[in-house]
């Protein structure tokens, strides 16, 4: 597969999004030239462009077809890894492109403004992380080429638990030494694309709680071959919006030693690193969604007449149009800022939650204006705006609860008492 979205270039050229123009005789940026305010490189234009190309022979039947049966989108994924979309983060010396994480964010931002969904492959930029800077070499050479080159998938993430939801320090899926193996007992929820997933990537308890010094200590990082493993079983659970979700069953499975991913012990802060690309990247899937949002509610109120005016001449139609667009553009700057911490290898996590936080706040708005500005037609499934409307409600849940995020920033940026 060729390596097809290098970042070689310095020119710097405004990044394109929605092509909605004001009305006849009214001055002003469109929404194409006023989605970014900074300039992105022309690379990560192009590669918006490419995506939003791709995503055009995916139209919304494709999509219903699919919601209807709770089916995987295999044939987008299998679009998007030809393409080279999905082995972005991966360096060029594994067969990646070697992008950082602000090319991804675009690339699944954009997969949602275009009416598609990148849940069915996101796990494979935000899981990411944690094998390029915790992973061995060898596990690098084993791994990354294959992912490059679509041959496996790294889409599971198995961390949360049914007893202890986000408080992650408490989970009890446990992975003991035995001579060359780790054996593994437990259970996991919430681990999408499992059945779709040839790797992935545990979280799991090496030491017992009370051998540990701090709660973050004795927490283990393994990455593990579905294809191969004994003594696992998975069983799908069914939910509102289409999200091949999944609760994973852990019975003595064995797994090799070198299936460790960096040292015993230090998972925790492995997965922290992980859990802040997974907020931005699903941060930037909101702010695509509510992109769509805005543009199909836009459409809708110029062509929509009724009384003899299009109902985007009225102010109550208009202004929550207004406000949704404006609470996705102060979201989209902190997605950004996020980003740009990361790849900058400092601290994050406050922009990182932030980032959820607006972003997800912004999309939901956005849903609600846009089945609001239709009517009953935004109840209609041929408009696929009640099928978007449920799949950017999960993310005031997922990845991280609203109500999580608004406690972490109250303790540990304001300084408040701890709350739980």
């Amino acid at each position: 597969m060729g390596r097809l979205f290098l970042v070689t270039k310095p020119e710097r050229r405004p990044a394109t999004s929605y092509a909605i123009k004001p009305a006849a005789g009214v001055r002003g940026r469109t929404l194409e030239t006023a989605t970014h305010v900074s300039d992105e490189t022309e690379a990560i234009a192009d590669i918006r462009a490419a995506v939003r190309a791709l995503c055009g022979k995916f139209p919304g039947e494709y999509w219903r077809k699919l919601d209807r049966a709770r089916a995987y989108p295999a044939e987008f994924v299998q679009a998007l890894t030809e393409a080279g979309f999905l082995a972005a983060l991966i360096p060029e010396e594994f067969g990646g492109s070697g992008l950082g994480l602000a090319a991804a964010a675009a690339i699944l931002e954009e997969i949602h403004a275009s009416g598609c969904n990148g849940a069915a492959c996101h796990a494979q930029m935000y899981t990411m992380g944690t094998l390029l800077r915790h992973g061995s070499a060898a596990q690098k050479a084993r791994y990354l080429p294959a992912i490059a080159r679509g041959e496996l998938r790294l889409q599971a993430f198995g961390v949360t638990e049914p007893t202890s939801g986000t408080d992650t320090l408490s989970l009890r899926t446990t992975a003991l030494r035995d001579a060359d193996h780790y054996v593994i007992n437990g259970q996991k929820i919430w681990t999408s694309r499992a059945e779709h997933s040839d790797l992935l990537l545990l979280l799991a308890r090496t030491t017992p709680r009370k051998a540990v010094r701090r709660r973050t200590e004795g927490l283990s990082v393994f990455l593990i071959d579905m294809r191969a493993a004994n003594g696992l079983s998975i069983r799908p659970i069914r939910t509102m919006m289409n999200h091949a979700t999944t609760e994973v069953f852990f019975d003595d499975m064995r797994v090799p030693v070198d299936s460790l991913v960096g040292e015993e012990g230090k998972g925790f802060s492995y997965i922290l690193s992980g859990m802040n690309a997974e907020r931005i990247l699903i941060a930037a899937e909101c702010i695509g969604d509510a992109k769509w949002f805005i543009a199909k509610a836009s459409a809708y109120a110029k062509e929509r007449v009724l009384f003899g005016r299009p109902i985007g001449q009225n102010q109550g139609v208009q202004f929550p149009i207004a406000r949704a667009y404006a609470q996705m553009r102060a979201a989209d700057l902190m997605v950004r800022e996020a980003a740009s911490l990361y790849e900058a290898g400092r601290d994050c996590g406050a922009e990182a939650n932030l980032a959820k936080l607006l972003a997800a706040d912004a999309s939901w708005a956005a849903a609600d204006m846009c089945v609001q500005t239709h009517g009953g037609f935004g109840f209609a499934e041929d408009f696929d705006i009640e099928r978007k409307f449920r799949e950017t409600r999960l993310y005031q849940v997922a990845p991280i609860s609203t109500n999580l995020i608004l406690s972490y920033l109250a303790e540990h940026v304001l300084g408040l008492p701890r709350s739980y």
